[in-house]
Protein backbone atom coordinates (compact mmCIF):
# COMPACT_ATOMS: atom_id res chain seq x y z
CA UNK A 1 0.00 0.00 0.00
CA UNK A 2 1.36 3.40 -0.96
CA UNK A 3 1.48 5.88 1.89
CA UNK A 4 0.69 9.48 0.88
CA UNK A 5 3.64 11.85 1.10
CA UNK A 6 1.87 14.01 3.66
CA UNK A 7 1.49 10.96 5.93
CA UNK A 8 5.22 10.18 5.68
CA UNK A 9 6.46 13.61 6.74
CA UNK A 10 5.45 15.09 10.10
CA UNK A 11 3.54 18.33 10.04
CA UNK A 12 5.79 21.05 11.51
CA UNK A 13 2.75 22.31 13.42
CA UNK A 14 2.42 19.04 15.35
CA UNK A 15 3.99 19.50 18.80
CA UNK A 16 4.63 15.80 19.43
CA UNK A 17 5.78 12.69 17.59
CA UNK A 18 4.84 9.76 19.81
CA UNK A 19 3.00 6.65 18.58
CA UNK A 20 -0.54 5.74 19.65
CA UNK A 21 -1.10 2.00 19.96
CA UNK A 22 -4.88 2.14 20.40
CA UNK A 23 -7.37 2.60 17.59
CA UNK A 24 -10.36 3.86 19.55
CA UNK A 25 -11.10 5.53 22.86
CA UNK A 26 -14.30 3.74 23.84
CA UNK A 27 -15.36 2.30 27.18
CA UNK A 28 -14.13 -1.14 26.07
CA UNK A 29 -10.60 0.15 25.54
CA UNK A 30 -10.67 1.97 28.88
CA UNK A 31 -11.90 -1.11 30.71
CA UNK A 32 -9.19 -3.30 29.14
CA UNK A 33 -6.49 -0.83 30.14
CA UNK A 34 -7.87 -0.73 33.69
CA UNK A 35 -7.74 -4.53 33.87
CA UNK A 36 -4.16 -4.55 32.54
CA UNK A 37 -3.14 -2.13 35.31
CA UNK A 38 -5.39 -3.63 37.99
CA UNK A 39 -2.53 -4.05 40.50
CA UNK A 40 -2.23 -0.25 40.69
CA UNK A 41 -5.96 0.07 41.38
CA UNK A 42 -5.68 -2.59 44.10
CA UNK A 43 -2.76 -0.75 45.71
CA UNK A 44 -4.80 2.44 45.64
CA UNK A 45 -7.73 0.60 47.25
CA UNK A 46 -5.44 -0.76 49.95
CA UNK A 47 -4.10 2.72 50.72
CA UNK A 48 -7.60 4.20 50.83
CA UNK A 49 -8.98 1.45 53.07
CA UNK A 50 -5.97 1.80 55.36
CA UNK A 51 -6.45 5.58 55.51
CA UNK A 52 -10.15 5.13 56.21
CA UNK A 53 -9.56 2.71 59.07
CA UNK A 54 -6.81 4.93 60.43
CA UNK A 55 -9.10 7.96 60.23
CA UNK A 56 -11.86 6.14 62.13
CA UNK A 57 -9.45 5.18 64.92
CA UNK A 58 -7.92 8.67 64.92
CA UNK A 59 -11.25 10.43 65.36
CA UNK A 60 -12.42 7.94 67.99
CA UNK A 61 -9.28 8.77 69.96
CA UNK A 62 -9.78 12.49 69.30
CA UNK A 63 -13.40 12.61 70.49
CA UNK A 64 -12.93 10.03 73.23
CA UNK A 65 -9.81 11.69 74.57
CA UNK A 66 -11.42 15.14 74.47
CA UNK A 67 -14.47 13.86 76.35
CA UNK A 68 -12.37 12.05 78.95
CA UNK A 69 -9.99 14.96 79.54
CA UNK A 70 -12.81 17.47 79.55
CA UNK A 71 -14.70 15.48 82.17
CA UNK A 72 -11.85 14.32 84.41
CA UNK A 73 -9.25 17.07 84.02
CA UNK A 74 -10.61 20.36 82.65
CA UNK A 75 -12.78 21.48 79.77
CA UNK A 76 -10.04 23.55 78.07
CA UNK A 77 -7.65 20.59 78.20
CA UNK A 78 -10.16 18.44 76.33
CA UNK A 79 -10.63 21.18 73.75
CA UNK A 80 -6.86 21.51 73.24
CA UNK A 81 -6.58 17.74 72.80
CA UNK A 82 -9.27 17.77 70.13
CA UNK A 83 -7.72 20.72 68.26
CA UNK A 84 -4.29 19.07 68.28
CA UNK A 85 -5.77 15.84 66.93
CA UNK A 86 -7.69 17.75 64.24
CA UNK A 87 -4.56 19.64 63.14
CA UNK A 88 -2.55 16.42 63.13
CA UNK A 89 -5.19 14.71 60.99
CA UNK A 90 -5.03 17.54 58.45
CA UNK A 91 -1.22 17.42 58.25
CA UNK A 92 -1.18 13.62 57.97
CA UNK A 93 -3.82 13.59 55.23
CA UNK A 94 -1.91 16.26 53.28
CA UNK A 95 1.22 14.12 53.48
CA UNK A 96 -0.63 10.99 52.34
CA UNK A 97 -2.33 12.89 49.53
CA UNK A 98 0.88 14.51 48.32
CA UNK A 99 3.53 11.86 48.77
CA UNK A 100 1.63 8.57 48.69
CA UNK A 101 -1.65 8.68 46.78
CA UNK A 102 -0.43 11.26 44.28
CA UNK A 103 2.82 9.42 43.55
CA UNK A 104 0.91 6.14 43.15
CA UNK A 105 -1.48 7.88 40.76
CA UNK A 106 1.42 9.33 38.76
CA UNK A 107 2.99 5.88 38.52
CA UNK A 108 -0.33 4.49 37.30
CA UNK A 109 -0.59 7.25 34.69
CA UNK A 110 2.98 6.52 33.55
CA UNK A 111 2.14 2.84 33.02
CA UNK A 112 -1.13 3.68 31.26
CA UNK A 113 0.68 6.13 28.98
CA UNK A 114 3.22 3.48 28.03
CA UNK A 115 0.43 1.03 27.19
CA UNK A 116 -1.45 3.64 25.17
CA UNK A 117 1.65 4.59 23.18
CA UNK A 118 3.60 1.32 22.91
CA UNK A 119 1.21 -1.41 24.13
CA UNK A 120 3.88 -2.72 26.50
CA UNK A 121 5.64 -1.56 29.65
CA UNK A 122 9.21 -0.37 29.21
CA UNK A 123 11.37 -2.95 27.45
CA UNK A 124 8.80 -5.68 28.02
CA UNK A 125 10.69 -7.25 30.91
CA UNK A 126 10.04 -4.56 33.52
CA UNK A 127 7.18 -4.87 35.99
CA UNK A 128 4.59 -2.11 36.01
CA UNK A 129 5.53 -1.06 39.54
CA UNK A 130 9.23 -0.91 38.67
CA UNK A 131 8.47 1.10 35.54
CA UNK A 132 6.10 3.47 37.33
CA UNK A 133 8.60 4.02 40.15
CA UNK A 134 11.41 4.68 37.67
CA UNK A 135 9.42 7.23 35.68
CA UNK A 136 8.16 9.03 38.79
CA UNK A 137 11.68 9.08 40.28
CA UNK A 138 13.17 10.45 37.05
CA UNK A 139 10.49 13.12 36.86
CA UNK A 140 9.99 13.77 40.57
CA UNK A 141 10.58 17.50 40.10
CA UNK A 142 7.74 17.51 37.58
CA UNK A 143 5.49 15.59 39.97
CA UNK A 144 6.01 18.31 42.55
CA UNK A 145 5.46 21.08 40.00
CA UNK A 146 2.26 19.33 38.95
CA UNK A 147 0.54 20.52 42.11
CA UNK A 148 1.01 24.10 40.93
CA UNK A 149 0.23 23.19 37.32
CA UNK A 150 -2.95 21.36 38.37
CA UNK A 151 -4.46 24.42 40.01
CA UNK A 152 -3.83 26.63 36.99
CA UNK A 153 -4.95 24.01 34.45
CA UNK A 154 -8.21 23.41 36.31
CA UNK A 155 -8.81 27.16 36.40
CA UNK A 156 -8.22 27.50 32.65
CA UNK A 157 -10.39 24.49 31.77
CA UNK A 158 -13.22 25.64 34.04
CA UNK A 159 -13.17 29.16 32.59
CA UNK A 160 -12.99 27.83 29.03
CA UNK A 161 -15.81 25.31 29.53
CA UNK A 162 -18.04 27.99 31.04
CA UNK A 163 -17.50 30.08 27.91
CA UNK A 164 -18.90 27.35 25.65
CA UNK A 165 -22.53 27.84 24.70
CA UNK A 166 -22.95 24.44 23.04
CA UNK A 167 -22.20 22.14 26.02
CA UNK A 168 -25.92 21.71 26.76
CA UNK A 169 -26.37 20.24 23.28
CA UNK A 170 -24.21 17.27 24.29
CA UNK A 171 -26.83 16.09 26.80
CA UNK A 172 -28.72 13.22 25.12
CA UNK A 173 -32.08 14.09 26.76
CA UNK A 174 -33.19 17.65 25.84
CA UNK A 175 -35.69 19.76 27.74
CA UNK A 176 -34.73 18.66 31.23
CA UNK A 177 -35.36 21.10 34.07
CA UNK A 178 -32.05 20.11 35.61
CA UNK A 179 -30.09 20.79 32.42
CA UNK A 180 -27.88 23.37 34.12
CA UNK A 181 -26.89 20.86 36.81
CA UNK A 182 -26.11 18.26 34.15
CA UNK A 183 -23.99 20.73 32.19
CA UNK A 184 -22.12 21.66 35.37
CA UNK A 185 -21.49 17.97 36.06
CA UNK A 186 -20.06 17.56 32.55
CA UNK A 187 -17.78 20.55 33.05
CA UNK A 188 -16.59 19.18 36.40
CA UNK A 189 -15.95 15.76 34.86
CA UNK A 190 -13.76 17.27 32.14
CA UNK A 191 -11.96 19.56 34.58
CA UNK A 192 -11.24 16.72 37.01
CA UNK A 193 -9.26 14.60 34.57
CA UNK A 194 -7.70 17.06 32.10
CA UNK A 195 -4.76 17.95 34.36
CA UNK A 196 -3.89 14.26 34.76
CA UNK A 197 -4.38 13.77 31.02
CA UNK A 198 -1.88 16.56 30.35
CA UNK A 199 0.63 14.82 32.63
CA UNK A 200 0.18 11.72 30.46
CA UNK A 201 0.61 13.90 27.37
CA UNK A 202 3.90 15.23 28.73
CA UNK A 203 5.16 11.71 29.43
CA UNK A 204 4.16 10.57 25.94
CA UNK A 205 5.97 13.37 24.14
CA UNK A 206 8.98 13.26 26.48
CA UNK A 207 8.86 16.93 27.43
CA UNK A 208 10.90 18.06 30.44
CA UNK A 209 8.99 21.33 30.68
CA UNK A 210 5.65 20.65 32.42
CA UNK A 211 4.48 24.21 31.81
CA UNK A 212 5.04 23.93 28.05
CA UNK A 213 3.21 20.61 28.11
CA UNK A 214 0.31 22.22 29.95
CA UNK A 215 0.23 25.14 27.52
CA UNK A 216 0.26 23.01 24.37
CA UNK A 217 -2.05 20.47 25.97
CA UNK A 218 -4.61 23.14 26.82
CA UNK A 219 -4.47 24.41 23.24
CA UNK A 220 -5.06 20.88 21.98
CA UNK A 221 -7.90 20.52 24.48
CA UNK A 222 -9.46 23.70 23.11
CA UNK A 223 -9.19 22.33 19.57
CA UNK A 224 -10.78 19.02 20.61
CA UNK A 225 -13.10 20.21 23.38
CA UNK A 226 -16.25 18.92 21.72
CA UNK A 227 -14.91 15.35 21.46
CA UNK A 228 -13.47 15.38 24.98
CA UNK A 229 -16.70 16.77 26.44
CA UNK A 230 -18.69 14.09 24.64
CA UNK A 231 -16.59 11.59 26.58
CA UNK A 232 -17.26 13.63 29.73
CA UNK A 233 -21.00 13.09 29.16
CA UNK A 234 -20.45 9.34 29.32
CA UNK A 235 -18.24 9.79 32.37
CA UNK A 236 -21.12 11.56 34.15
CA UNK A 237 -23.62 8.86 33.14
CA UNK A 238 -21.35 5.96 34.06
CA UNK A 239 -20.36 7.64 37.31
CA UNK A 240 -24.00 7.81 38.41
CA UNK A 241 -24.79 4.25 37.31
CA UNK A 242 -21.66 2.49 38.56
CA UNK A 243 -21.53 4.47 41.80
CA UNK A 244 -25.14 3.44 42.39
CA UNK A 245 -24.20 -0.19 41.80
CA UNK A 246 -21.30 0.11 44.25
CA UNK A 247 -23.55 1.69 46.88
CA UNK A 248 -26.14 -1.06 46.52
CA UNK A 249 -23.49 -3.80 46.63
CA UNK A 250 -21.94 -2.37 49.79
CA UNK A 251 -24.97 -0.96 51.62
CA UNK A 252 -27.46 -3.80 51.13
CA UNK A 253 -25.40 -6.12 53.37
CA UNK A 254 -25.25 -3.27 55.88
CA UNK A 255 -29.04 -2.96 55.90
CA UNK A 256 -29.38 -6.73 56.29
CA UNK A 257 -27.00 -6.69 59.24
CA UNK A 258 -28.89 -3.74 60.70
CA UNK A 259 -32.08 -5.81 60.75
CA UNK A 260 -30.57 -8.66 62.78
CA UNK A 261 -27.94 -6.98 64.96
CA UNK A 262 -28.08 -4.64 67.96
CA UNK A 263 -28.31 -0.93 67.24
CA UNK A 264 -24.65 0.03 67.73
CA UNK A 265 -23.29 -2.87 65.69
CA UNK A 266 -25.87 -2.27 62.95
CA UNK A 267 -24.90 1.39 62.69
CA UNK A 268 -21.23 0.43 62.45
CA UNK A 269 -21.99 -2.06 59.65
CA UNK A 270 -23.83 0.65 57.73
CA UNK A 271 -20.94 3.12 58.10
CA UNK A 272 -18.41 0.49 56.99
CA UNK A 273 -20.52 -0.24 53.90
CA UNK A 274 -20.73 3.46 53.07
CA UNK A 275 -16.98 3.99 53.42
CA UNK A 276 -16.23 0.88 51.38
CA UNK A 277 -18.45 2.14 48.54
CA UNK A 278 -16.63 5.48 48.52
CA UNK A 279 -13.24 3.75 48.48
CA UNK A 280 -14.27 1.44 45.64
CA UNK A 281 -15.32 4.45 43.59
CA UNK A 282 -12.00 6.21 44.20
CA UNK A 283 -9.90 3.10 43.55
CA UNK A 284 -11.61 1.72 40.43
CA UNK A 285 -14.13 4.12 38.91
CA UNK A 286 -12.02 7.26 38.96
CA UNK A 287 -9.10 5.55 37.16
CA UNK A 288 -11.58 4.16 34.61
CA UNK A 289 -12.96 7.64 33.92
CA UNK A 290 -9.44 9.07 33.70
CA UNK A 291 -8.53 6.43 31.11
CA UNK A 292 -11.63 7.33 29.07
CA UNK A 293 -10.67 11.02 28.94
CA UNK A 294 -6.97 10.30 28.49
CA UNK A 295 -7.40 7.90 25.58
CA UNK A 296 -9.87 10.23 23.87
CA UNK A 297 -7.30 13.03 24.12
CA UNK A 298 -4.42 10.94 22.75
CA UNK A 299 -6.49 9.62 19.85
CA UNK A 300 -7.82 13.11 19.04
CA UNK A 301 -4.43 14.86 18.94
CA UNK A 302 -2.67 12.13 16.96
CA UNK A 303 -0.82 13.82 14.04
CA UNK A 304 -2.83 17.00 14.68
CA UNK A 305 -1.21 20.38 14.01
CA UNK A 306 -1.58 22.95 16.75
CA UNK A 307 -3.66 26.05 16.06
CA UNK A 308 -1.74 29.00 17.52
CA UNK A 309 -4.86 31.20 17.47
CA UNK A 310 -6.02 29.26 20.52
CA UNK A 311 -3.30 30.98 22.55
CA UNK A 312 -5.23 34.22 22.20
CA UNK A 313 -8.61 32.56 22.75
CA UNK A 314 -7.58 30.83 25.96
CA UNK A 315 -5.75 33.92 27.18
CA UNK A 316 -8.93 35.95 26.69
CA UNK A 317 -11.02 33.65 28.93
CA UNK A 318 -8.46 33.05 31.68
CA UNK A 319 -5.47 34.96 32.99
CA UNK A 320 -4.22 31.63 34.36
CA UNK A 321 -3.39 30.55 30.79
CA UNK A 322 -1.16 33.61 30.43
CA UNK A 323 0.54 32.62 33.68
CA UNK A 324 1.14 29.10 32.34
CA UNK A 325 2.65 30.58 29.15
CA UNK A 326 4.95 32.83 31.17
CA UNK A 327 6.05 29.91 33.36
CA UNK A 328 6.77 27.84 30.23
CA UNK A 329 9.09 30.55 28.91
CA UNK A 330 10.73 31.02 32.31
CA UNK A 331 11.34 27.27 32.63
CA UNK A 332 13.15 27.21 29.26
CA UNK A 333 15.39 30.05 30.41
CA UNK A 334 16.06 28.56 33.85
CA UNK A 335 19.05 26.38 34.88
CA UNK A 336 16.66 23.42 35.28
CA UNK A 337 16.18 23.32 31.53
CA UNK A 338 19.90 23.13 30.83
CA UNK A 339 20.82 20.76 33.65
Amino acid sequence: MNIPLEAQQPDPGVRHSYPVAIEDAGIGTAFRLLLRTLPYALVRLGILVGCTLGAVVWWLVAFGGAAFLGQHVAGPVGLVWFLVCAAGAGALWKFLLRYVLYVVKCGHIAVLTELVTHDQIGNGGESMFAYGKRVVTERFAQVNVLFAVDLLVKGVVSAFNRSLDWVAQLVPVPGLDSLVQIVNAIVRAATTYIDETLFSYGLARGDDNPWATAKDGLVYYGQNAREVLKTAVWVVVLDKVLTGVAWVACLVPGFLLASIMPGNVAGLAFVVGLLLALNLRSAFLKPLFLIMVMTKFHVSVRNQAIDATWDTRLGSVSDKFKEISENARAWVASPRATG
